[in-house]
């Protein structure tokens, strides 16, 4: 195992443990173990203030929470493992009948062993996840179970989220964004918050960064809304980043793809993976996703892809107790965290351009770039000539677009494009922005 695998095991152990959810002690505990590995600026956003459409709720902390036999044996215990209690729990102590119960009970109907993972956030309500051999032995126990749930609710509390701010030679930014609202889950996603504090390590210790970095580690959905809406104007000049998601499975790797399709972090992904030689997955943008939905929304636009190793939703672990140390292994982490950097060097080194004379189309007779007679137009690449190319970036260089996503866009070549790229800013018709 490499040094920094092992020390990606070391934090996978110490954090795997704690209870998360969208608010509470917990999350402010992992990021401060966190502060270990890069310098995170934990972050506090008061309950009960409106972002957009929502409300940041009540501050959520559990201490205990079980199911005993009307003879003091626990059947169920929080304790040990805290995937057992549904996230967001009201408190509990009551004696109740089987009937009552089951109706505050979930299983995995496929899994067995496997403890599924239940959330009550925005509706007041108490449950219990269990493995089919839990619920079939209180099904057959007679007699009254006694329920406790050691939960409260602080309308004074707050949500907490993680920051760092990378400063480059442009203020540029891209957007690393991470979730930290899951309790003992490995895959999805302790091992993104974790891998991200290495990615924000690696990333402060390089001297030639050309864009500056925005790293967050947020609850799932209302983190990133919250965060949306306190930082609405830079946010919103930002145009590209990921979601770390999903990088610890034994699986084959794999991206989500932008909601631009044609945006060039897209073919900047496929590219590592080419220079690397893997077989890998792509998935297509949609609105179930993680927090790309909230960053690509409307108002933002911003093209964030997700690289991982088994994606969320497509391993049978998925939101279960299965889903811990012994199927995320922190050699993959690792990998992921090698393709991370990989991507983010690329996007760093991408050149954007602007046509300097955007108002109606340049002279091109008089920078020697029009054939002044039939039959003198340059061969250019496949279908396409040297005149089509150097049309067609004087069209699309709107000081947004980068090389790589030109290149996808027009299906030429990066090494061809910037051999005419580098042409047309020598004769002063295209100015490099970033």
């Amino acid at each position: 195992m490499s040094e920094i695998a092992i020390e990606i095991e070391s934090y996978l152990k110490r954090l795997f443990p704690i209870t998360r959810s969208i608010t509470g002690e917990g999350n402010r505990e992992t990021l401060k173990i966190l502060q270990e590995v890069a310098p995170i600026h934990i972050k506090e956003y008061p309950s009960g203030t409106s972002v957009y459409d929502w409300i940041i709720p009540e501050e959520w902390n559990v201490q205990n929470a079980w199911i005993q036999d009307d003879n003091g044996n626990k059947i169920v215990d929080f304790k040990n493992n805290n995937v057992h209690l549904v996230s967001y729990s009201e408190p509990v102590n009551k004696a109740i009948n089987f009937e009552e119960l089951k109706e505050h009970l979930h299983f995995h109907d496929k899994l067995p062993n496997a403890i599924p993972y239940r959330t009550t956030y925005y509706k007041r309500d108490w449950g219990f996840c269990v493995t089919q051999a839990q619920y079939k032995q209180l099904e057959e126990t007679s007699g009254l179970f006694n329920v406790y749930i050691d939960s409260e609710f602080n309308p004074n509390g707050s949500l907490t989220i993680g920051e760092i701010l990378i400063p480059g030679k442009s203020e540029h930014e891209i957007l690393i964004s991470t979730y930290i609202c899951h309790p003992s889950l490995a895959n999805d996603n302790l091992s993104g918050a974790v891998m991200t504090a290495f990615l924000a390590r690696e990333l402060l210790k390089k001297k030639d960064l050309t864009r500056s970095y925005r790293i967050v580690w947020v609850p799932e959905t209302i983190g990133a809304i919250a965060y949306c809406s306190m930082n609405e104007s830079k946010m919103k000049r930002i145009q590209s980043g990921l979601v770390v998601t999903t990088v610890g499975g034994p699986g084959k790797f794999g991206y989500k793809q932008s909601y631009n399709v044609k945006h060039s972090i897209n073919s900047i992904v496929e590219s590592v993976f080419e220079d690397k030689d893997l077989d890998y997955l792509k998935y297509p943008f949609d609105y179930h996703g993680s927090d790309d939905r909230q960053y690509s929304s409307q108002g933002f636009r911003i093209n964030m892809i997700s690289l991982t190793k088994d994606k969320y939703y497509e391993y049978k672990y998925y939101h279960t107790s299965l889903d811990n140390l012994d199927y995320v292994k922190a050699e993959y982490v690792a990998q992921s965290l090698e393709l991370h950097l990989n991507v983010l060097e690329k996007l760093n080194h991408e050149r954007v351009y602007q046509n300097c004379y955007p108002n109606c189309e340049v002279m091109l007779s008089k920078h020697d770039l029009y054939p002044k007679t039939g039959g003198g137009q340059l061969p250019g690449y496949g279908e396409l000539t040297d005149l089509d190319i150097v049309l067609q970036l004087l069209w699309v260089c709107d000081g947004h677009t980068g090389v790589y996503g030109i290149s996808n866009q027009l299906n030429v070549p990066v090494k061809v494009l910037m051999g005419i790229v580098l042409r047309l800013q020598r004769k002063n018709l295209l100015c490099q922005v970033v």
